[in-house]
């Protein structure tokens, strides 16, 4: 719900999408030893997990795609299925009402779904930083988000960010809405556009446009997770299911990240026919470039999957001093548990 493409593109027919088939080669070595599993079970054995995807296979799902296609899931014991996603996936609803299990969003949208009474929970990271950001030709003025007042901006209007850079810097801009095309920006200098950033610059370039530079959410002091959210009651029932989820998929992103992503690229454009070579291999190179899954201070070492109870405590205290979340609504054990993670990613 949150990504451009370079053109208008039809996601009817990748909606309907169902498992991807896994690799039959073995895991290599590639991952930590704790992270693996001890056996492969035999076929009938294996436990079904389905995924929501939040859009169409890219390699923000790196980890997802490794793992099937290295045979990591199957040999944690797990059937997992992939369902690709795109502007109305409606992940979130999906996994409440049990047509999934498992989704990847955004941690804000989370936290306002489970205030809305959604039963569903964090579980993990994708990244440790959303890597959502407004877009700007490399010649516009705006330089720092006191600029932004009086701008027009195109962005999602339910994304909570915006609501917070008013506030904080005492601004007000006019908003259009995202309609997922970058060719306003290219064929705009003046333009202002939300965009992922490990993805959108890499068509705007292909467009014919200079590089763009970037406004990040995270220097204005909001940093929201890209996560990995459930069904609370499939959770609740399936602990050790949702164990061994997190370790291989945990697993699948450090082979992905330092290993050779060839076949999880290969099932990626099984689902997503446009996506080039070129791409993949770009988007790859920013995720590795700017630490995203492992976490951008190297001193903190790998934090691959890794979420903490302190970053869910300060993006509620954000969300409550906006008016967007009533105060007291949520607590730390209402959206997150990080018991599933493997021990050393607690």
């Amino acid at each position: 719900m949150r990504r451009l493409l370079p053109r208008l593109v039809v996601l009817s027919a990748l909606l309907g999408l169902g498992i991807l088939a896994p690799a039959c080669r073995r895991a290599s070595d590639g991952a930590p030893a704790a992270d693996k599993p001890a056996t492969t079970p035999a076929a009938a054995t294996l436990t079904r997990v389905t995924v929501q995807l939040d859009w169409i296979p890219e390699p923000e799902h790196g980890g997802f795609y490794q793992a099937q296609a290295r045979g990591f899931f199957r040999e944690a014991g797990l059937e997992v299925v992939l369902l690709p996603g795109g502007p109305n996936a409606f992940a979130l609803p999906k996994i409440a009402t049990g047509q999934a299990d498992i989704a990847q969003q955004d941690s804000t949208n989370v936290l306002l779904a489970i205030a809305e009474g959604l039963p569903v929970i964090h579980i993990g990271a994708v990244f440790q930083n959303d890597p959502s950001v407004l877009m700007l030709h490399a010649d516009n003025p705006v330089s720092r988000f006191e600029d932004l007042n009086g701008k027009t901006l195109m962005a999602r209007p339910e994304w909570a960010f915006l609501p917070f850079v008013k506030k904080k810097y005492g601004i007000d801009f006019k908003l259009i809405p995202q309609n997922f095309s970058v060719a306003n920006f290219i064929g705009n200098r003046d333009f202002i556009q939300q965009g992922y950033y490990i993805a959108e610059p890499f068509h705007i370039v292909q467009g014919g446009a200079q590089p763009p530079k970037f406004l990040y959410a995270w220097d204005a002091g909001f940093d929201a997770y890209t996560v990995l959210a459930a069904n609370r009651p499939w959770v609740e029932r399936n602990a050790a299911t949702a164990r061994a989820f997190l370790a291989a998929y945990i697993r699948g992103w450090t082979d992905y990240l330092e290993g050779d992503p060839t076949a999880a690229h290969a099932l990626m454009q099984q689902g997503n026919p446009n996506a080039s070579d070129a791409f993949l291999t770009y988007s790859r190179e920013q995720i590795i470039r700017e630490r995203l899954v492992t976490g951008r201070d190297p001193a903190q070492g790998d934090l691959t999957g890794q979420v903490t109870e302190e970053r869910f405590r300060n993006q509620i205290a954000q969300l409550e001093s906006l008016g967007i979340l009533p105060a007291g609504k949520l607590s730390v054990d209402q959206v997150v548990r990080t018991d599933l993670l493997p021990p050393r990613r607690r």
